[in-house]
């Protein structure tokens, strides 16, 4: 492994064992790792005993700008010192992980860069509670979406947001009724099926099932993290989970009523 490189490297949607290969690589033969909230405790085992591991996660109120500098600043200082530096992301470094500013800093500064991809939570989450963000006949695209804003974020295309089959949006918790609030009024129906997935693929994961109307009426508290899933498909997860011999005590109905979209006969 080259001396003096940083590795932008996903660390998978929560469970370790949906790291890559690659990932596990880096981080063994890694002098630095910087890692930030929600990375699994258990891949830091795999860097070496003199590693220094440093944990570099954003908090709540934090300048958020201020942060992302700094730690480009650390990534640079240890790169030139020919340190071999781990970049470690929750989920895909370039979903919603700034790591494309990172990118761009680092080799700007000449420093050399890699990225190592990782399963983001916008799809592993939904496959993890049992939804197909396609489905033939049902949704042929989907979208993904952050679901928390800042002030100097551009805001979210609601109206693509609301012709798009499936709507993915990550960490919308804060921001539940708001987001289908936004979707109805931009011509997405009341009743369209939503499951929110706490903690996916973890151990203590939960399937929250209902519609945005329930969503829009509140009542419910949902941690993070937490990803929200918006359309037809949710049905087909909605439904197997209710099938007696797959059913499980992590899924909560909002609603009563379980129905499965038919198949289209093409596509």
């Amino acid at each position: 492994m080259e001396r003096g490189k940083v590795y932008l490297v996903g660390a998978g949607p929560g469970d370790p064992e949906l790291v890559t290969l690659k990932a596990i690589r880096c981080l063994q033969r890694a002098d630095v790792v910087l890692y930030d909230r929600l990375v699994s405790p258990l891949l830091l085992t795999y860097a070496p005993p003199e590693a220094v591991c440093e944990y570099v996660g954003k908090e709540h109120g934090e300048d958020s700008c201020a942060r992302q500098s700094a730690i480009i600043d650390r990534m640079i200082a240890e790169a030139r010192l020919g340190k071999t530096v781990v970049r470690l992301k929750g989920g895909d470094p370039f979903v919603f992980g700034r790591g494309g500013e990172e990118l761009l800093a680092l080799a700007q500064a000449g420093i050399s860069v890699e990225v190592v991809p990782g399963v983001s939570a916008a799809i592993a989450a939904p496959a993890s509670a049992g939804i197909p963000v396609t489905f033939r006949g049902v949704a042929r695209a989907f979208g993904v979406f952050t679901g928390h804003t800042e002030a100097d974020e551009e805001v979210t295309d609601w109206q693509l947001a609301a012709r798009v089959p499936t709507v993915v949006f990550l960490m919308p918790v804060q921001r539940l009724r708001c987001i289908a609030q936004s979707l109805v009024e931009s011509g997405r129906h009341p009743e369209t099926p939503v499951a929110v997935v706490q903690n996916g693929t973890l151990p203590e994961q939960r399937v929250y099932w209902g519609t945005l109307r329930d969503l829009i009426e509140g009542g419910h508290c949902f941690e993070p993290p937490a990803t929200l899933v918006v359309g037809e498909v949710v049905r087909i997860g909605q439904y197997v989970a209710s099938l007696p011999r797959l059913a499980t005590a992590t899924s909560e109905t909002l609603t009563a009523e379980v129905s499965v979209p038919a198949r289209g006969g093409s596509g």
